[in-house]
């Protein structure tokens, strides 16, 4: 059995999930918005913080929660939902039957496995839409962030990428378009993203914590939002004395740039964001707000080149504590801009 769908456009994007729901956004309703808007419209900003001391890499940090595909189906009033599938068979079952009804299908899992790609370290949350297969082929053909056209993957590592035999899994993770409507207007939506960015990162809602449990498994730390920040920077300070210093330090900055959407561990998405909300929101969202989300991504990329001159110079003292020093920075503008935000989103 094969099937195709055709015509679906594919632009390439900065992160795999606003660019897949974008992509999809597109097709599915006709809905052409900015990848940094649809980052914001799921209220995709977070700093998520484990530990994972027996792995490499021995800790994972991300700039973005776990629900922001289901979040950006909440604040547009999507008809859109996603769920996870434990059992390997049932779970390819149930893609495959998306693609014959000619729907195109969100999937997760670890880019690792995926052979188009060739990523060298875990990353298991990736984001890519299902386009098509052919079983006889042993092909699935996937619309993922980097090329404007669908890439060839192997069923069989498809499979190991949707729920690898590791801590590491999404259990199958796939959403699903039952429809093309759009029930909230984009002031209303805008307006629903902020409160839930805003009380993820002051700490009033937990629930990406909650989220991040299947992934997280088996960590001894877990902490999201602004505690996130503070949870990284405290395990950060240890980080000097490490034998394996410069790994750290490698996979802080990869987190940063190469998975933070291309550099501002996803405050570039949210500064862009920040600029569109004050013309959708202005209520809400004024010029001192966006020029501390400006300034967030802009310290968070400042980061990067201490990061690659500790790499290469991990018992520098002094360059660790610039790099702490810039750590201490982006928190204390984070901390002003998201309670800020709070006074008028939260009122």
């Amino acid at each position: 059995m094969n099937a195709m769908i055709e015509n679906f456009r594919i632009v390439p994007a900065g992160h795999c999930g606003s660019g897949s729901m974008r992509n999809l956004l597109f097709h599915y309703c006709k809905l052409d918005l900015p990848e940094g808007v649809v980052f914001g419209l799921g209220a995709g900003l977070d700093t998520v913080f484990f530990e994972y001391p027996n792995t490499k890499p021995p800790y994972m940090l991300f700039g973005r929660g776990a629900s922001m595909e289901a979040d950006l189906a909440f604040t547009l009033g999507l008809d859109y939902t996603e769920q996870i599938q434990t059992d390997n068979e049932l779970a390819w079952q149930e893609v495959r039957a998306e693609v014959l009804a000619g729907r195109p299908t969100m999937l997760s899992g670890d880019i690792f496995y995926l052979d188009y790609r060739e990523f060298k370290v875990h990353f298991p949350a990736h984001r890519f839409i299902l386009l098509g297969f052919d079983e006889g082929k042993g092909e699935a053909y996937i619309a993922d962030r980097v090329n404007n056209y669908p890439e060839t993957c192997s069923l069989t590592a498809l499979a190991s990428s949707r729920n690898p035999d590791s801590p590491l899994t999404t259990f199958n993770l796939w959403g699903k378009f039952a429809s093309d409507v759009q029930r909230n207007d984009l002031p209303l939506a805008c307006g629903l993203a902020l409160q839930k960015t805003v009380e993820r990162m002051l700490g009033f809602d937990r629930s990406q914590e909650v989220g991040m449990g299947p992934v997280s498994q088996s960590s001894s730390t877990l902490a999201t939002g602004l505690k996130g920040m503070k949870a990284f920077m405290y395990s950060m300070n240890g980080w000097p004395e490490r034998e394996d210093a410069a790994e750290y330090v490698q996979y802080l900055d990869n987190a940063i740039i190469k998975f933070g959407t291309g550099g501002g561990f996803f405050r570039n998405h949210f500064a862009v964001f920040m600029n569109w909300s004050q013309l959708q929101r202005p209520d809400l969202v004024n010029q001192d707000t966006v020029n501390l989300a400006e300034q967030a991504a802009a310290q968070w990329n400042g980061l990067s080149p201490t990061l690659q001159a500790l790499i290469c110079s991990p018992k520098d003292k002094a360059l660790w504590n610039s790099a702490i020093e810039q750590v201490d920075s982006i928190y204390e503008t984070e901390y002003a801009l998201f309670n800020f935000l709070s006074d008028t989103v939260l009122r």
